[in-house]
């Protein structure tokens, strides 16, 4: 039997450029905040056109990966921000067609633990995030647009108030994707709004005074709740939520 193989693939010079440049950012061979060098001398080191660098600081600057330094052409290396992260993984699972029942079910699991961890490792600086939150919520919640925005910033709060870093990334685009849910289920059930402000004060209250089950307990509620608000607003959780 005889094998046949496909001819391979040459990326394109920019590209491969990128992946060169990527590979020493990932390696931390290139540190955040370190400056790249000038185009022009990229174009030497490489052995490429000026033009060819340009397009690859483009494909890099798309992932995110490097930035333009304010006030200046020189391009820094940077840390994604777990907003944007969020939103191409949000629009990976968009493209799954995920429902809302996989996001509230993926928030059962990921943000109970997650108030438990806040509870017994919060500084007061975390505390302070999420007693903004808290208050924030309380003080626009008759706004849809600026209700859905509060119950982001609480979980997010939650989150980063663990000290683990991965968490906020992995949740960040379930809440990216739950926001469309979120702001239908508050139009059609205004009772919720009234709910979801008694359940973060609980939470945050547990958090701040170190007591991990309680904070979970009520988290659990607050995540079941978003359940029953979803049923009353006759919410499809098997509908793709975008």
């Amino acid at each position: 039997m005889s094998t046949t193989f496909e001819p391979l693939d040459f990326a394109p010079g920019y590209r491969r450029v990128a992946s060169e440049i990527a590979a020493r950012i990932l390696d931390r061979r290139l540190k955040v905040g370190e400056p790249l060098p000038a185009e022009m001398e990229l174009a030497t080191q490489f052995g490429v056109n000026r033009s060819t660098i340009r397009e690859a600081l483009r494909e890099l600057e798309s992932a995110d990966l490097i930035a333009r330094r304010r006030g200046t052409k020189r391009m820094v290396v940077v840390r994604p921000a777990p907003l944007r992260v969020g939103g191409r993984l949000r629009q990976a699972l968009a493209l799954h067609d995920v429902s809302a029942r996989e996001v509230w079910e993926m928030l059962e699991v990921l943000e109970p633990p997650a108030a438990r961890r806040a509870a017994t490792r919060r500084s007061e600086a975390a505390l302070a995030r999420i007693d903004a939150a808290v208050a924030a919520y309380a003080a626009h919640h008759q706004q849809a647009a600026a209700a859905v925005d509060g119950v982001g910033e609480f979980f997010r709060a939650v989150a980063a108030a663990g000290g683990n870093r991965v968490l906020p990334l992995m949740h960040e685009p379930l809440l990216q994707l739950l926001a469309a849910a979120l702001g239908k289920m508050i139009d059609a059930s205004p009772a919720a709004r009234e709910r979801i402000g008694a359940a973060q004060r609980q939470i945050a209250a547990a958090i701040g005074a170190g007591d991990g089950e309680r904070a979970a307990e009520w988290m659990a509620k607050h995540v079941r709740d978003f359940r029953r608000g979803f049923e009353i607003g006759r919410i499809d959780l098997d509908a793709p939520l975008l």
